[in-house]
């Protein structure tokens, strides 16, 4: 089984070619970038080469650069092997619940994914929990982004609509078609690991994950990235995770 890891979520623990090595020895075969991996993509996918590692996904932010520097965007993807891009967030200024302004991010999405799609990659949107605060006409950002975004793709994160006070089978089902690539976290119990703004290494926290997964994959789900915001042990956080990902 192919199993992806975030690379956001060892930024504290590098350099990255330990970090590499180490995903590779516990049976990654796949990683997700960001933009700390970007600087120098040619020498990064050297490293990834050299642990036999694929980069088949990666965040870019912001989605400025999409608009400012499209050219850059896509070379730093197919240097690094990249099939499917994602829009990870946007800044916290714009992290309100204003429906015009998340039309007009969602009309700017869609005019990026089909440049985007003319190159040869795939594109989308990566939630957090702003996504799910109802605006003053009752809807939901998540679902202006999809409804005036109609061909980008979905990466899920899955604990993010937990956060957000969602229940994520009813996203899954209601996005079927849209949702391609998860974020596989966790959270923790009530008062638990507040050092690491209480989430959980994958299988150690209250997401019914077993369940999640049969959901995800009953709807085409084909890429599975293991993530943890803030970690406090990079290398417990990877042991843990691939081990209870391997037993959904």
């Amino acid at each position: 089984m192919d199993i992806s890891f975030q690379l956001y979520s060892a930024r504290e623990f590098t350099p990255w070619d330990g970090v590499l090595k180490r995903l590779a020895d516990l049976g990654y075969t796949q990683v997700e970038g960001f933009g700390g991996n970007y600087e120098n993509p040619a020498a990064f996918r050297d490293m990834l080469d050299s642990q036999g590692l694929k980069m088949p996904s990666g965040h870019f932010f912001p989605m400025e650069q999409f608009e400012d520097d499209l050219a850059k965007v896509i070379s730093t993807a197919q240097t690094l092997g990249m099939e499917r891009i994602f829009v990870p967030a946007v800044p916290p200024e714009q992290r309100i619940p204003d429906a015009a302004m998340w039309q007009s991010i969602a009309e700017r999405l869609e005019a990026i994914g089909q440049k985007i799609r003319d190159a040869g990659l795939r594109f989308g949107w990566h939630n957090h929990d702003f996504e799910f605060n109802a605006c003053a006409d009752g809807r939901l950002p998540m679902d202006i982004l999809m409804e005036a975004a109609p061909s980008i793709e979905w990466e899920a994160d899955i604990a993010w609509i937990v956060r957000g006070n969602q229940d994520p089978l009813d996203w899954i089902e209601k996005y079927a078609s849209r949702i391609t690539t998860a974020h596989v976290k966790d959270i923790a119990p009530e008062g638990e690991c507040a050092d690491e703004d209480g989430w959980a290494d994958v299988g150690q926290g209250t997401m019914d994950w077993k369940g999640i997964m049969s959901a995800l994959r009953g709807v085409g789900v084909d890429l599975f990235v293991m993530e943890h915001d803030k970690p406090s042990d990079f290398d417990r956080f990877a042991t843990r995770s691939v081990a209870a990902f391997r037993t959904y």
